[in-house]
């Protein structure tokens, strides 16, 4: 296959770049390190370019975009894609506030920029589009909660598994930035349902992993790793710091995109995140990390949450698993920690030598 990654030195993106390579497949990661404009030098991405470059055998970069059409146009017109996965976006709840029209351009217009180039020039191809959870906004917050010891849970049990898709998008605070991925996820439904195009949506709970240049505003796990390892101080928002997200790792992320590639859906939705078994709250994680790294995190507790945050959520992956039943979470919370702080360390010792 020829595979189109935008994104690519992110997180997933760089995932999905080395996963199909190793597979043989003719990859192009398109990215322009705009995290760094977003987060600061704290969220530049160029070392996991570096690292592609030196690791992939088939993989062709450019720093193109994704809010440029023409340039987005000649790519397409150059090459025939079988499988687009686009995971470029602005990131961050917070930081949409301050940027709310480059925000905007960026999640919305770029996704839009990239379903039209595939209708016109590979309308045949696999279109991922990596939206998130924040598209419900704050309508999760009604389902019934418990307190417990150190987290929140749900208190029904018939919303044990989490959130489904069923959940509302709309009448409800989002974020700027949860109101920006919702119009690239409609846009991205309705290419698929009304072009009849192989579109997968898929709603990320917390996607983490070792290749994540995680920041404050963005990567919750990540940025506590990195605070807990340099010594740095640590703020948690609201709720008793018992608000509870499930991780999933991003080799996970991928092999569900995978699965779809190889059996597509038209304009199809699924919650995608680590579910029930490697959901965490604040308070647990930074218990569990200063274990694994027997330091003590520096944390201040700040009693007012995040505008349009979640206070429990879980991503319900029934609707994923029953449409693909070969793909499971493989990766557990406590190994996707144990890598996180052994990552950390040898980038740590790596950043210092040079």
């Amino acid at each position: 296959m020829k595979v189109l990654v935008t994104g690519s030195s992110g997180l997933i993106g760089s995932e999905a770049v080395e996963h199909f390579d190793r597979q043989g497949h003719e990859v192009f990661g398109v990215d322009n390190n705009m995290r760094r404009v977003f987060f600061g030098p704290a969220g530049d991405t160029l070392w996991n370019l570096e690292r592609l470059k030196g690791t992939a055998k088939r993989f062709t970069h450019a720093a193109i975009d994704i809010r440029d059409r023409a340039a987005i146009e000649e790519l397409f017109s150059a090459q025939r894609f079988d499988l687009i996965v686009h995971c470029a976006g602005q990131p961050s709840h917070d930081k949409a506030r301050d940027i709310p029209l480059l925000d905007f351009e960026v999640n919305a217009l770029g996704t839009v920029n990239l379903l039209e180039m595939t209708r016109q020039h590979c309308p045949d191809a696999v279109f991922i589009f990596l939206s998130t959870n924040k598209v419900y906004g704050d309508a999760p917050n009604e389902i019934p909660l418990k307190e417990l010891e150190t987290r929140y849970d749900y208190a029904r049990p018939e919303d044990y598994d989490g959130v489904a898709e069923t959940c509302r998008i709309d009448r409800s605070l989002h974020s700027l930035f949860g109101a920006s991925k919702a119009a690239g996820d409609l846009v991205a439904q309705e290419y698929g349902r009304y072009f009849n195009m192989k579109v997968g949506v898929f709603r990320g709970g917390c996607l983490t992993g070792p290749s994540h240049s995680g920041v404050e505003l963005h990567g919750f796990l990540s940025y506590l790793v990195k605070v807990t390892l340099t010594g740095g101080r640590y703020t948690v928002y609201g709720y008793k710091g018992k608000q509870v997200r499930d991780n999933i790792h991003s080799y996970d992320v991928v092999r569900a995109i995978e699965e779809f590639a190889a059996n597509p859906r038209a304009g199809e939705v699924y919650n995608l995140g680590g579910g029930r078994e490697n959901s965490v709250s604040m308070l647990e994680a930074i218990a569990r990390i200063e274990s694994l790294t027997g330091r003590k995190l520096d944390w201040q507790y700040v009693d007012e949450a995040r505008k349009g945050d979640h206070i429990c959520y879980i991503s319900n992956l029934r609707k994923f698993q029953t449409h693909y039943p070969k793909w499971t979470i493989t990766r557990s919370m406590d190994a996707i920690l144990k890598e996180m702080v052994a990552s950390q360390r040898t980038h740590r010792v790596h950043s210092t030598v040079s």
